[in-house]
């Protein structure tokens, strides 16, 4: 298989799935029978490929599919959709939400899927394909590898509301200004999955909508599905993004509560030695005439006298219920 050529699968006249050669690809495709590709779209003969096999779509679709930056769409050209969606990114040392752009173009007998970075549910549709848990039609293959790429996201946006779920209780039991920070990243979080989540529900409603003979109602069933699923993440990660602001206020109060006891504290302590500091302050001049300068007990009365002098200014704090 060619490197730029990840995948490549045909289902014959009986329906049963076979593994494409690079040789038989380009027959394959324009059989009447489904195939699907997919490509890597790094690769540099990934363009000429695409120039070279679907030379019946236009410039601005092939544009699209090999862009290196793009958004969720959905576009109906004659009787194939072009549809960009993004999944998690569920790589090694990555984070989930830097998504990841899959590119698709179907129409009744074949499927071209480009992708720049690896995708999970690129692999899992892979093997229910080869299971044979997938239809060899263009709206069971699509429908199926919507609904993967849709599956795939849960346990990661559910990640972030339990991740803030554990933030919201340290506020609770410790308030600690490290918290903010991670606060503001499950919120920074939440809006870099919604930036694609948003487009991507409008791309999935368009596709909804389309017209299209090959997509029959079983397919269309699976992807309200996905519509539907993509419609409660959004949901979600709105809920999200304000109970973070709601966590953050939390713990600002509390913060605030927190350095608010320790001035509280800080005052008592100075009220309490401000007299005391005067004393030995005016006792401590070195000039004559200082009482008790001869007498041998003078330190110690002068000791007991501040002790009293603090008795009497906690039992007065306590009665002005200052503490």
């Amino acid at each position: 298989m060619s490197n730029h050529i990840l995948y490549s699968y045909g289902f014959n006249a009986k329906g049963n799935v076979q593994a494409l050669s690079a040789e038989t690809i380009a027959n394959e495709i324009e059989s009447k029978n489904f195939a699907w590709v997919h490509l890597d779209n790094s690769h540099e003969k990934t363009m000429s490929w695409l120039r070279q096999e679907l030379d019946f779509l236009d410039t601005v679709v092939l544009d699209a599919l090999t862009e290196e930056s793009t958004r969720p769409r959905c576009e109906v050209i004659g009787k194939g959709v072009l549809l960009i969606l993004r999944g998690a990114n569920l790589n090694k040392d990555a984070k989930p939400e830097d998504m990841v752009s899959l590119r698709i173009w179907v129409d009744e007998e074949r499927m071209i899927t480009l992708q720049r970075r690896s995708l999970k549910a690129v692999l899992d549709f892979e093997k229910k394909l080869l299971n044979g848990q997938i239809e060899g039609n263009a709206g069971a293959c699509l429908a199926h590898l919507v609904s993967l790429l849709t599956q795939r996201m849960e346990p990661e946006l559910n990640r972030v509301g339990e991740i803030l779920d554990e933030l919201e209780e340290q506020v609770l039991e410790d308030p600690a200004h490290v918290l903010s920070e991670q606060v503001v990243d499950v919120r920074k979080k939440s809006i870099l999955f919604k930036k694609f989540l948003l487009p991507q529900q409008v791309a999935l409603d368009e596709c909804l909508e389309t017209d299209l003979d090959w997509l029959n109602d079983k397919s269309l069933r699976l992807l309200s599905e996905s519509y539907n699923r993509t419609c409660r993440y959004i949901e979600g990660l709105d809920a999200v993004r304000e109970r973070a602001q709601v966590v953050r206020d939390e713990l600002a109060s509390a913060l605030t509560e927190k350095l608010n006891k320790n001035m509280y504290l800080l005052s008592i302590v100075t009220a309490i030695f401000l007299p005391l500091g005067f004393l030995t302050g005016l006792l401590g001049v070195n000039v004559g005439g200082m009482p008790g300068a001869e007498n041998p007990h003078a330190f110690y009365y002068f000791c007991v006298i501040l002790v009293v002098l603090v008795l009497i200014q906690m039992v007065m704090f306590v009665k002005l219920k200052w503490f």
